[in-house]
Parts: C-alpha cells; sequence; structure tokens
C-alpha cells in the first residue's frame, strides 16, 4: 500500500475544505436532492407579496415560489419534496441566501450592483413603484411637493421642496431600498427635514396616522394594502405621483446557473401562458398600463 506523506495529505484535506463552501453555495438543486427540500425564503411583512396568516406564508411571491418547488418535484424526480419556509429580513435576505440559509428569497427585491456581488436574481416578477403616504388633512404645501407641484413660485426648486418639506419628518423601511433613496435625496436637494426608520409597513403607517411623522415612503402596493386594512383608512391616502420604479425580482444564488435557469424557465412559462397575469388579479388586484406591458419584456422566449 503506498502511504501518502502527513504534509501531502494536509494539502489535500485543505484544498477539499476550501471548495466545501464554494460546492455548497453552488449548487442549490444537488442540495435540494440530497435533503428533499426546497427552503423558501420571505419577508414576513410585506402583504400582499409575502405575510404570515396562521402559521401559513401566503402571497403574490409564495404562490410563484410554490410554481418552482411543483417543477423541482419534476425534474429532480422528488414527488415527495418538502417545501420549507424561512422569513428573513430585508436587512438579512441577502446573507440568508449567499449562506445557504435558504435556496431562494421569494419576495420581489429590486436589484443593486451591490448586491450583486454576493447574490444573484432572477427574471423581474413585478414592477415596483417608491410612492408616499400621508394624512388627508396634510398641508397642502406638503402634498404639492409630494406630487410633484410648485409650492411657489420662485424660481429655485430646491428652496421650492424645502418650503414643502421643511420641519416635516419622513418614515422610512429600515433597510429598504426606499431608506438610500430618500438619504441621497435629502443630501441631494439639501432638503431640511427629519428621517426616521420604522420596522415594518404597518409601523410607518401607524406613525402617520398618529401624527408621529408627516409622510411614510414605501412601495405604492404594501403602502395601500395597509391603508385599506387600516383602522384610520378614512383619514390617509397614497400620493398618485411615483417617485421612482424598478423591476424586483428573486434573489438566487450567485454562481448556480442550473437553478437560476429552472426558475426563470417557471416564470417565463408563467408570463407566456398568462398565470403571472392571473397572480397579479389574485394578489395585487390585477395589472395595468406599463406593469402590464412589461410582462411581455420580463418573459424569456
Amino acid at each position: 500500500m503506498n502511504a501518502r506523506s502527513p504534509s501531502t495529505i494536509r494539502m489535500l484535506l485543505t484544498g477539499a475544505l476550501t471548495l466545501l463552501p464554494l460546492l455548497a453555495g453552488a449548487d442549490t438543486l444537488e442540495r435540494v436532492r440530497s435533503i428533499n427540500a426546497l427552503t423558501l425564503g420571505y419577508v414576513q411583512d410585506f402583504a400582499p407579496f409575502s405575510s404570515l396568516e396562521g402559521d401559513k406564508p401566503v402571497g403574490y411571491a409564495i404562490a410563484l415560489c410554490l410554481k418552482i418547488a411543483e417543477r423541482l418535484k419534476e425534474d429532480l424526480d422528488l414527488p415527495n419534496l418538502q417545501v420549507r419556509y424561512r422569513a428573513v429580513t430585508l436587512d438579512s435576505e441577502v446573507s440568508a441566501v449567499s449562506s445557504g440559509e435558504v435556496d431562494i428569497v421569494c419576495t420581489p427585491t429590486p436589484e443593486t450592483l451591490e448586491n450583486r456581488k454576493r447574490v444573484s436574481y432572477s427574471i423581474p416578477v413585478y414592477t415596483a413603484g417608491l410612492s408616499a403616504m400621508v394624512r388627508r388633512d396634510a398641508p397642502e404645501s406638503l402634498l404639492r411637493a409630494l406630487n410633484g407641484e410648485e409650492v411657489h413660485s420662485g424660481p429655485t426648486w430646491r428652496a421650492t421642496v424645502n418650503r414643502g418639506l421643511a420641519n416635516q419628518t419622513i418614515a422610512v423601511l429600515a433597510g429598504g431600498v426606499s431608506e438610500d433613496w430618500v438619504r441621497n435625496k435629502m443630501k441631494m436637494l439639501g432638503v431640511l427635514t427629519t428621517l426616521v426608520t420604522v420596522d415594518s409597513i404597518a409601523a410607518g403607517v401607524d406613525a402617520v396616522a398618529t401624527g408621529k411623522a408627516g409622510t411614510f415612503i414605501s412601495e405604492r402596493m404594501l403602502l395601500q394594502h395597509q391603508v385599506d386594512k387600516s383602522k384610520d383608512a378614512a383619514n390617509l391616502m397614497v400620493v398618485p405621483r411615483l417617485f421612482e420604479f424598478a423591476p424586483a425580482s428573486m434573489i438566487v444564488a450567485r454562481g448556480d446557473e442550473d437553478f437560476r435557469l429552472l426558475v426563470d424557465t417557471v416564470l417565463s412559462e408563467m408570463y407566456r401562458s398568462g398565470e403571472i397575469e392571473k397572480a397579479h388579479a389574485t394578489y395585487l388586484g390585477g395589472a395595468r398600463g406599463t406593469s402590464r406591458l412589461l410582462f411581455k419584456v420580463y418573459g424569456l422566449p
């Protein structure tokens, strides 16, 4: 028998251990096959996209992910595949995928270059729009500023914005893209206002309803859904204006093209068959205008 030197064995073990994290993170399909389970990550307080009803996650994003699970059962010949759920936060969703804690984050998330250093994304499943919620009795100057209208007839737009937002408190979701966007706009425009963060959409709506904030800026669909079910719904409204809009996708592991291809194939078939549109109607109140037109762009041939 040929004996290997201790140094050779150490080198082989070191090489194998170095590869383990790469293999764990880069082959989602093999991991799912080996443990007969798919772990779906979701942001818990993001109705109508993902939320917890009793002990069961529900919503638009969950419905799409369950379609992906059905395809995995067929392609991997795993008729008894277990579907597990794990709640993540906006701050932890990227690390949850990159570490292998979850196989996919279902809740739609806009891509950023910074996040793409650690994870990858599916084709878009939703077009997110950033908007604002206020009380119906909000000052006219605030409403005009939020809707992009002139607050006075002066020549300086920066001063115009400040006349509408001065001494106001703006609430945003901690760790979300809206926080980065608002902070950047405040810095760029020199807006003289106060920014506070909240830990949930419900908390942001409550902050405006109780007068702790003048406006809450977040994704329009999330805002409208929360306003509709709020006990203060009659006193609240979402402004018509969209400040920004962006495609939002599911988060998957970086470098795992086989799993990403399966996810994109399922979603593209849903776009072509009309299932995505039906899901929009069921969970999001239906797709209209630009959102509906983008269905033909998002689905791959």
